[in-house]
């Protein structure tokens, strides 16, 4: 049984008069990727030197200017990384390397001396200031607090003057665990680390506002950065930044939120990698931000790549209903939801038009380089227009709206069958056995189309042959077109009572080689409409050959 009086309610702060709900996200913001960090120290295998590299390098190919790189005072394993970076030159200039260090004497001159060479350089100092944290761990009050990160700031600075020079070095500064931070200490301290640092417009501090563990929903960490930026002093000196978490599984809502508040930077990593439940998903964020036709600067045109990189260097998965990157989340089982993709489809094929409008598909999954095989399969939840869409998009038959009721049901009834889905080629197979290798009561043999001049529109004779049960009967017919024609004829061996309901016919292939197939769509005596379908590379034999075939079908259905 839960016990939820055990839990103390956050306690939101009070900002009646918020602007970021009337605003909208209208440009990306700065990345920072901390995967080779935060992402990294959460793995149950840290990434070892050639993954790192190669993850590095996949970092800068997508577009990100900063990245964390590590935490060099943490072990010699990641000093090294940070100085092979270095050393080896695989940073590009136009590149950014961060390291994250607390706010304590010996490690931050060992972070100095870690990126000592690199061209720009980023160092993120932090240390904590929750309310929880200064009574459970610290033991300090406020002024306690505040005088650890300005000490902090006072060396930092410092070092910066002494290996300014061959390095570009900016300073960034984490209240850690912000998030549950009295608002107004946060401002204090974060002002006191400005002064110390010496932070002007023209070199300004980054302030990272970290949602360390998420507390609260997205629009009070809304409320507690919007606060924090209208009261910081100096704003115009600082870069605001945020870094949320996804504790409560809102953590890229956060993100956005933040950015209505007044954020100008983000840190985050790939497929949400991180600590406990992760961090902000950067992509998913950049491409949210796709959605909305806003160009996040990020390149994330090939996601199967950058997935699979992922999985492989980290040893994690991305879920099959993970946002963009998953499996499944471009893929329709839902009937309706098939045929609305499918409508969507032909309205776009139909209308010409530039923008992207395709229901239950947010964005072209060509995009980001996902195929369109996978986005409708087949099983017993599906409907008409899902098999429709699969057999036009991967085989070119374009089956009319009035004969997609009759193959959808014949596609449910397989899927209940087998108890499982289909696949593309097993749906193909199944629209073959049941209109093209039916079993034949009524063959075509020979047969030739003349047409004769007759007022006041010359009309078209059919002379052939038809076999019924391996007996050839000869039969001939005059009518206004080829396939009224054949049905004057077959009326010769007692084939009547069928009224032509619908013809649609089209290429399945180009070239030489093309042909041409035909849907016929039959009522039978008893008032029941069947279909035929006809393949040759004549398309008046096409029609001939699914006249017969809905016969045939009449017959067994």
């Amino acid at each position: 049984m839960l016990h939820a009086d055990k839990y103390i309610p956050f306690q939101p702060i009070k900002l009646s008069d918020r602007q970021w709900p009337d605003r909208v996200i209208c440009k990306p913001p700065i990345w920072c990727s901390v995967d080779l960090r935060d992402g990294n120290q959460a793995l149950e295998n840290p990434m070892n030197l050639p993954e790192k590299l190669e993850f590095f390098k996949t970092l800068c190919d997508i577009g990100f200017k900063e990245i964390e790189v590590g935490f060099p005072s943490a072990s010699e394993t990641e000093y090294e990384i940070c100085r092979e970076l270095i050393e080896g030159g695989h940073i590009p200039d136009d590149v950014t390397i961060q390291v994250l260090v607390q706010a304590r004497e010996h490690l931050i001159r060992r972070t100095f001396e870690a990126i000592k060479g690199a061209k720009n350089a980023i160092v993120h100092f932090y240390n904590s200031t929750s309310t929880l944290q200064r009574k459970v761990v610290f033991k300090k009050d406020m002024k306690g607090i505040t005088e650890i990160a300005v000490q902090g700031a006072r060396l930092i600075r410092e070092l910066t003057s002494r290996y300014q020079g061959d390095t570009n070095i900016r300073i960034e500064y984490s209240p850690e665990s912000f998030s549950g931070t009295e608002t107004d200490f946060a401002v204090e301290i974060c002002a006191a680390v400005m002064q110390e640092i010496g932070a002007t417009p023209e070199n300004k501090i980054i302030l990272n506002l970290p949602n360390t563990v998420e507390m609260s929903t997205p629009n009070t960490y809304a409320d507690q950065v919007e606060y924090f930026i209208r009261n910081l002093p100096n704003r115009e000196s600082a870069i605001i930044s945020i870094h949320p978490h996804n504790d409560r599984g809102t953590g890229v809502a956060a993100a956005e939120l933040a950015l209505l508040a007044g954020a100008e930077r983000v840190e985050g990593t790939l497929f949400g990698n991180g600590e406990r439940t992760g961090n902000l998903d950067i992509v998913t964020m950049g491409l949210n931000m796709y959605a909305q036709g806003i160009d996040p600067g990020l390149d994330f045109s090939d996601i199967p790549a950058l997935r699979e990189m992922y999985e492989r260097c980290t040893g994690m998965k991305v879920h099959e209903r993970h946002p963009y990157a998953g499996d499944l989340v471009f893929t329709a089982f839902s009937g309706s939801h098939q045929d609305a993709i499918n409508k969507g489809v032909q309205y776009m094929s139909e209308s010409g038009g530039k923008y992207w409008e395709i229901p239950y598909l947010p964005i072209d999954p060509a995009d980001i380089g996902r195929q369109y095989e996978p986005i409708i399969r087949i099983n017993s939840q599906s409907g008409k227009g899902g098999a429709a869409f699969i057999m036009q998009n991967s085989f070119g038959y374009i089956i009319p709206k009035e004969m997609q009721v009759e193959f959808g049901a014949i596609v449910k009834a397989e899927c209940d069958r087998l108890g499982r889905e289909l696949s593309a080629q097993e749906l193909f197979n199944l629209f073959s056995r049941n209109y093209i290798e039916i079993e034949q009561k009524y063959a075509l043999g020979r047969y030739s189309f003349s047409e004769q001049a007759e007022e006041p529109a010359p009309e078209v004779v059919f002379k052939g042959s038809v076999i019924c049960d391996g007996v050839e009967h000869s039969v001939d017919g005059v009518g206004n077109g080829p396939i009224d024609a054949f049905f004057k004829a077959i009326s010769q061996v007692g084939l009547n009572g069928y009224e032509f309901v619908s013809y649609h016919q089209h290429a399945i292939s180009s070239g030489s080689d093309s042909k041409a197939i035909a849907y016929i769509g039959l009522k039978r005596p008893d008032g029941k409409t069947v279909f035929g379908v006809g393949i040759h590379s004549n398309i008046n034999k096409a029609s001939i050959l699914a006249v017969l075939g809905a016969i045939n079908r009449s017959l067994l259905v």
